[in-house]
């Protein structure tokens, strides 16, 4: 008698391109990759870019996005979703159809709306749209701190303003929030879930705290970590467990990283440090 077949745990990812490789669809497909996913991708928009920073953006039609998100889905399936830049409303709009059409659970929604290098990576309208469209539909929103600061529209300037900020991006409607803390410049490195509470008005929060490593090669940081928690929750672990899981994935990326040297700017995290150097 034949086995079984094996199956893959499946990935997502809907987001722009990085030219460079080091952030966007590429930086996804990689970590899901080195975390044991089958990855997928649903382009939204190219990006011509480098270590130095984004010279330009080419946002594809909402049709044709859509049109790739059943492509995939429909033929392959799906265990979890990573969204990345989308850059405009229209594009929100469509992303958010087909995950309500397709009745996609396991959505890890990274807000980016600037890059590394400073340059805009969303149009203005757009932010509300991202909230009111996105965040509801997602197990897990992971914004950094310039980012949170765009969504509540204030300043965040230490720890416990960052747990406030959190618990107040839950009511936009995602299960949970992970606030990323990189950008504070003291300290170690340390991020805040908060988890909401199923049945209950109840949250639980957890913190995360990795050394800070003196590092140019940051560039994707977010990407990867927002991929390896899609990563988690595609194979079927807690929220917590993918959050824990990717923190240390990220942590060692980035140290690894650190030794290598490419690019003029802002390089590549090493997102197979654990198979080859």
């Amino acid at each position: 008698m034949k086995d079984a077949p094996l199956s893959y745990a499946r990935a997502l990812t809907i987001a722009s391109s990085d030219s460079g490789g080091g952030a966007g669809v590429q930086a996804d497909l990689k970590t899901f990759s080195a975390m044991g996913c089958y990855g997928m991708s649903a382009l939204v928009a190219l990006t011509a870019q480098n270590t130095v920073g984004v010279r330009d953006i080419y946002a594809l039609p909402p049709d044709f996005v859509k049109s790739q998100i059943d492509a995939v889905i429909e033929d392959l399936g799906v265990d979890a979703v990573k969204i990345g830049m989308l850059f405009n409303g229209e594009i929100m709009k469509a992303v958010a159809d087909r995950l309500v059409a397709h009745s996609i659970s396991a959505v890890v929604l990274d807000p980016v709306m600037v890059a590394q290098s400073g340059a805009k990576l969303i149009e203005d309208d757009a932010i509300n749209i991202l909230k009111e469209q996105l965040f509801p539909l997602s197990k897990v929103v992971t914004p950094n701190l310039p980012e949170a600061e765009t969504l509540l529209g204030r300043n965040i300037r230490d720890h416990a303003e960052m747990e406030q900020a959190a618990r107040e991006l839950l009511r936009f409607g995602s299960r949970a929030v992970l606030l990323k803390g990189g950008h504070f410049t003291q300290g170690s490195s340390i991020d805040c879930l908060v988890l909401a509470e199923p049945g209950s008005d109840g949250q639980s929060v957890y913190w995360f705290d990795a050394e800070r490593i003196d590092t140019v090669n940051n560039h994707g940081t977010g990407c990867t970590l927002s991929s390896a928690i899609a990563a988690g929750l595609a194979k079927g672990v807690s929220i917590q467990e993918a959050v824990t899981d990717a923190k240390a994935f990220i942590t060692g990326a980035i140290e690894a990283g650190s030794l290598y040297r490419i690019g003029t700017g802002h390089g590549p995290t090493h997102h197979f440090y654990k198979f080859w150097k």
